[in-house]
């Protein structure tokens, strides 16, 4: 192809006139544009709080987890996490090397992987007590809305799953 002809628009579709109904292909439309926006926005706005931690947002839900429950499965972290273990794996093998975590084969079933928290994960836990009250100032939204808004996206969650 020549350079040419790969800037001849002359035998492109003209979008403008197309007679489909595109309206549902609009941007404003989606609604998984604002949900993509605002879960980007939102993992930006913890960069700051867990960068003294030294964790990154997925990591800072693994040990939200953790501490609420000392052990899990790999699968049950990736089921509840909703992330497959080709990306939970190696996240949680670096948070065995910082020693926040630890990864052993279960006796029962070798073919399974249990993760527990360190006393070094542990400790982290009070220094990320103010997390959620940061982030909840930085929305400066009232509590009845945000419970409704979780609610409604667990609804969603739960409906994609």
């Amino acid at each position: 192809m020549t350079d040419s002809a790969a800037l001849d628009t002359s035998a492109a579709p003209d979008l403008a006139a197309s007679t489909v109904d595109d309206r549902g292909l609009r941007l404003d439309e989606q609604l998984c544009f604002p949900l993509y926006a605002a879960s980007n926005l939102i993992v930006k706005a913890y960069g700051p709080l867990l960068k003294p931690l030294g964790l990154t947002y997925p990591q800072y839900l693994v040990m939200l987890l953790l501490w609420e429950q000392a052990e899990w499965t790999v699968g049950a972290l990736g089921k509840r996490l909703h992330l497959d273990s080709g990306t939970l794996t190696p996240m949680l093998k670096r948070m065995e090397q910082t020693g926040l975590v630890c990864r052993r084969r279960c006796l029962e079933d070798e073919r399974r992987v249990l993760v527990s928290v360190t006393s070094g994960g542990a400790a982290l836990k009070a220094s990320a007590a103010g997390i959620p009250a940061a982030m909840a100032c930085r929305l400066a939204a009232d509590n009845e809305w945000l419970a409704r808004l979780r609610a409604d996206l667990n609804s969603l969650i739960e409906l994609m799953d």
